[in-house]
């Protein structure tokens, strides 16, 4: 399956955040499976539907739909490009772009959203795994490269 192409298998559930009241998107359980560190995993209950909190100044990365459980930024074994400000943070997870990366390159022919095209094109993305918010990251980078010109 292509992880930039629109699901059908799963229903985007909008439910908001229990800190920060923001509507957040549900994300499947092999992102949580895949990036929560292990203390984290332990916890989690399969049968919860879990969301992603993408507010910048939230604490929140996850939090399941009964808000019974949340996890924060240290619970990843990744920062979230979302809740972390650092230049050496990914935008795109999947082929390493991180902020510090595109602005080597924002004065330069290479369109990182078209290298990263490229890749999806070809079947190489792994969002669902690689990305907090277990999705496409072409919105934050395209948002990333607009907000430095």
């Amino acid at each position: 399956m292509d992880c930039c192409a629109p699901s059908n298998s799963t229903e985007v559930v909008k439910t908001e955040c229990p800190t920060c009241g923001e509507k957040g998107k549900n994300v499947q359980l092999i992102t949580l499976k895949s990036l929560l560190k292990a203390s984290a995993l332990e916890i989690i209950e399969p049968d919860n539907t879990y969301v992603f909190c993408s507010n910048p100044s939230c604490s929140i990365v996850y939090f399941n739909g009964n808000h019974s459980q949340s996890f924060v930024e240290n619970d990843l074994k990744v920062p979230v490009y979302q809740k972390n400000q650092r230049a050496d943070v990914p935008v795109c997870y999947c082929f390493d772009w991180t902020r510090e990366r595109l602005l080597q390159v924002i004065d330069t022919d290479l369109k990182p959203a078209d290298h990263i095209k490229a890749h999806v094109q070809a079947g190489r993305c792994g969002c669902e795994v690689n990305n907090p918010q277990g999705a496409c990251c072409l919105g934050n980078v395209n948002a990333f490269v607009r907000g430095l010109k």
